[in-house]
């Protein structure tokens, strides 16, 4: 008898270890879960940094036009005179230049 009871402890013993291992293994939270998510994690950070680089490209590219822009339209206006639509160009002449390139 004493044989057929250590059987059945150590049943129940390999039952109850099973019952703790399955939520491990295949419950909610199993270790599969959790190398999964963090290889999502990983991709995902990998992605976030792939598109921090493009939005640093494109601020750095909008700065530049923006930039860009202002500085050719500043040397229109000061190299050829261009005015924009609506404006007024006043010029000043001053009259001693004049006087000093006149031929005698």
């Amino acid at each position: 008898m004493s044989r057929r009871r250590e059987r059945v402890i150590i049943f129940v013993l390999l039952l109850l270890v099973l019952a703790l291992q399955y939520p491990l293994w295949l419950g909610n939270g199993n270790l599969i879960n959790v190398w999964r998510l963090k290889q999502e994690i990983k991709e995902q950070k990998e992605q976030n940094t792939r598109l921090q680089e493009r939005n640093r490209a494109l601020t750095a590219e909008v700065l530049d036009l923006k930039q860009g822009q202002a500085a050719i339209e500043e040397r229109a206006r000061s190299e050829l005179g261009m005015v924009k639509k609506d404006e007024t160009f006043y010029q000043v002449i001053d009259t001693e230049d004049q006087q000093d390139t006149t031929p005698p």
